[in-house]
């Protein structure tokens, strides 16, 4: 994750379409693919081509097992929603603006995206577990929608933000890590029903991923770069070494710290140095010390 992944690094002749964010660059592609189904699952053309549902070919479908060749609904599900009313996709699609952008001003476009994916194949594949331990001999259940990819973006960003104040319904403040406590409740409860229409499993699989991304500070780019990415990454973690007389800070904290500079400086380039908090403000004084000691 380089600078040139920030919002605010632009590259000379870039185009309209690379100055997209992760989070809109989602949220086009999750109203295209609505726009798609509600259009060719209706009659709109009935007089020229057949109906067919997008949700009917790459939804998820429970005994994902027994059919292995439809490995890609781990991921097509996340980008479907219910074609005959626009709330759940609007829902979803809201949320993910909210939080989903100061995540993404921590994990930069490229690394939101491969977490975010990650993210919906990780929900899928918890869904689908419970599921057949849950009903064995049940099957023909199928699972749609971006909940369990938002609620990972919403564990990570409680994670970073847990005091940052949020409304619920628009009206009533509350801090973020209640938020998240009010989700895990609900859904732990829906998730007692086994036959509810809400795939609350979907949602505790994805806030799971959130949160272990954010706890173990992940770096995803082994996905894109290759195995070799991966390995190198965790020689990087495991091989340290550590010295007695070193005495700065442990490394162990340079991640957050790098990540929270680049956050701070992202918000100035949108909206001025005057819009820092006190807190901001401390962060930026120890970030220029550290560096200061470094060199020294």
């Amino acid at each position: 994750m380089g600078f040139q992944d920030r919002g605010y690094y632009r590259a000379p002749g870039s185009g309209f379409a690379l100055e997209w964010s992760a989070v809109n660059m989602i949220i086009a592609i999750n109203v295209a693919v609505w726009l798609a189904n509600f259009i060719f699952s209706g009659n709109l053309f009935a007089s020229i081509l057949p109906p067919f549902s997008l949700n009917r070919m790459f939804c998820l479908p429970d005994d994902l097992p027994r059919h292995l060749q439809h490995f890609y609904t781990l991921l097509t599900y996340g980008f479907l929603h219910d074609p005959t009313s626009p709330w759940h996709l609007i829902f979803n699609m809201l949320s993910l603006w909210f939080f989903g952008r100061p995540v993404e001003g921590i994990l930069g476009k490229a690394e939101f995206l491969r977490f975010y994916c990650l993210s919906i194949i990780f929900a899928g594949l918890g869904w689908v577990v419970i599921e057949r331990l849950s009903h064995p001999m049940i099957s023909g259940a199928f699972l749609i929608g971006a909940s369990g990819g938002v609620m990972a973006v919403l564990a990570t960003f409680i994670w970073y933000y847990p005091r940052e104040t949020v409304l619920i319904y628009g009206v009533l403040p509350v801090p973020a890590w209640a938020l998240g406590v009010l989700y895990l409740v609900t859904d732990i409860q829906g998730s007692r029903n086994g036959f509810s229409n809400v795939a609350h499993v979907a949602h505790l699989a994805g806030a799971a991923f959130g949160v272990f991304y954010a706890w173990q500070r992940l770096d995803l780019s082994w996905i894109t770069n290759g195995p070799s990415e991966l390995l190198a990454a965790w020689r990087k973690r495991r091989l340290r070494i550590v010295r007695p007389d070193d005495h700065h800070e442990a490394d162990d904290d340079a991640p957050p710290m790098e990540q929270e500079v680049d956050r701070i400086l992202e918000k100035i380039s949108r909206s001025g140095e005057s819009s820092l908090t006190s807190v901001e403000r401390n962060t930026l004084t120890r970030a220029s010390r550290r560096l200061k000691d470094r060199r020294g």
